[in-house]
């Protein structure tokens, strides 16, 4: 398939993320901005950080000039969640050489679920280049977000309370989306199911890594039991 074309797909594929990211890298920038940051800050941390909700909590730490140690600890209890659904593309990313590298570094919850909705059709090179372009497209979309929002907050003071609900919307649009093209949603029930049920008995701080385990788990004796076809 010409490079072209693989990158229009990819593109078409990533205007919800773009939608989400582009408003939740604003806001980022805007935190970045008033906490005194230069610009050129939102656009090094997009670029080489990348780590979605966890730029805004390393506004505070930058702010409170926390120690590296406490950063590095803070980052990986925040983005945890990605060690468990990073694994399911692990042989995939392998494969793809220099590039699967960036994929690792550049795998985020929208980027994950977009190249879970990928299908079997045409060449593996081809499915290879669709997943790299949607994982730079979607970076570049943020990292556009975040120093047009550190730009923005020069000049333009506004109420930027609320603006986080972005990635909840967008996470909205994902699950339906993926619901409707789906036929088989027993790992969405169960997902939704463990959720609830963490949230209810851990409350919102801490609900997030058991749910995960515990969705992980029961999709692993499920998916043994049916043979895969969970």
């Amino acid at each position: 398939m010409p490079a072209r074309r693989i990158i229009k797909q990819a593109f078409l594929r990533t205007i919800p993320v773009m939608m989400g990211y582009l408003v939740l890298g604003i806001a980022f920038g805007l935190l970045l901005q008033r906490a005194g940051y230069h610009w050129l800050w939102a656009l090094g941390i997009s670029i080489f950080v990348f780590a979605g909700s966890m730029q805004f909590v390393l506004v505070g730490l930058l702010v409170q000039q926390e120690p590296l140690a406490t950063v590095a600890i803070t980052t990986l209890l925040v983005n945890s969640r990605h060690l468990f659904y990073g694994l399911s593309f692990i042989e995939r990313f392998k494969a793809m050489g220099r590039r699967g590298r960036y994929m690792i570094f550049a795998l985020t919850d929208e980027t994950y679920a977009l190249l879970c909705s990928v299908g079997e059709a045409g060449s593996q090179e081809d499915r290879d280049d669709l997943f790299f372009w949607t994982a730079l497209l979607d970076q570049s979309y943020w990292v556009a977000g975040s120093v047009i929002g550190a730009l923005l907050g020069s000049f333009i003071r506004f109420n930027v309370a609320g603006i986080e609900f972005a990635m909840t919307a967008l996470f909205t649009v994902i699950v339906v989306e993926q619901w409707l093209t789906s036929n088989r949603h027993a790992s969405a029930i169960i997902g939704l199911l463990c959720g609830i049920s963490s949230l209810v008995l851990l409350g919102p701080q801490r609900f997030l890594l058991p749910a995960l385990l515990v969705s992980v788990a029961i999709l692993l004796i499920t998916r043994g039991i049916s043979g895969g076809r969970t």
